[in-house]
């Protein structure tokens, strides 16, 4: 029992010189080799939104595609477009800013039955997009004009 105090007090001793001194006098300083600092890779947590940023529906207004009514807006029948149609076989249809030249060749096709050669369009002051719908060669703009009801 003497020799079991004796070694637990050399312990307490030691440990005492320990506190005393102070542990870590003898840790090195990190030599750094470059002048940048990445910061440290840290917990990345999962997302839990409270709603979803994105609706996930295609049935949502913003995901509808348009479909050819909201392309081609309306025929113009200026005296311009009068001229178009008489000299260069060119319909003059005002359509939806977001569509382009492709969804507007489509959109022709399927509701007047007509095959396009070319297509130019304008965003104009106002804001509206303007198309020249150039027709092929066999088909007459005249003819298509009377059809659709602009002249």
């Amino acid at each position: 029992m003497v020799k079991g105090k004796a070694v637990q007090s050399a312990k307490a001793a030691q440990a005492a010189k320990v506190v005393k001194k102070g542990s870590f006098l003898n840790k090195k300083r990190k030599i750094r080799t470059t002048a940048r600092f990445y910061r440290p890779k840290t917990l990345a947590l999962a997302r839990s939104p409270k709603y979803p940023r994105v609706a996930r529906d295609s049935q949502g207004a913003h995901r509808r595609s348009m479909d050819h009514y909201a392309i081609i807006k309306y025929p113009l029948a200026t005296e311009s477009a009068m001229k178009k149609i008489e000299e260069n076989n060119t319909l003059v249809f005002i359509v939806d800013v977001r569509a382009n030249k492709y969804q507007i060749r489509d959109a022709v096709r399927q509701l007047y039955d007509i095959q396009t050669s070319k297509i130019n369009t304008l965003v104009r002051p106002r804001g509206d997009k303007k198309a020249y719908v150039r027709l092929t060669a066999d088909t007459e703009a005249l003819d298509v004009a009377n059809k659709i009801g602009i002249i």
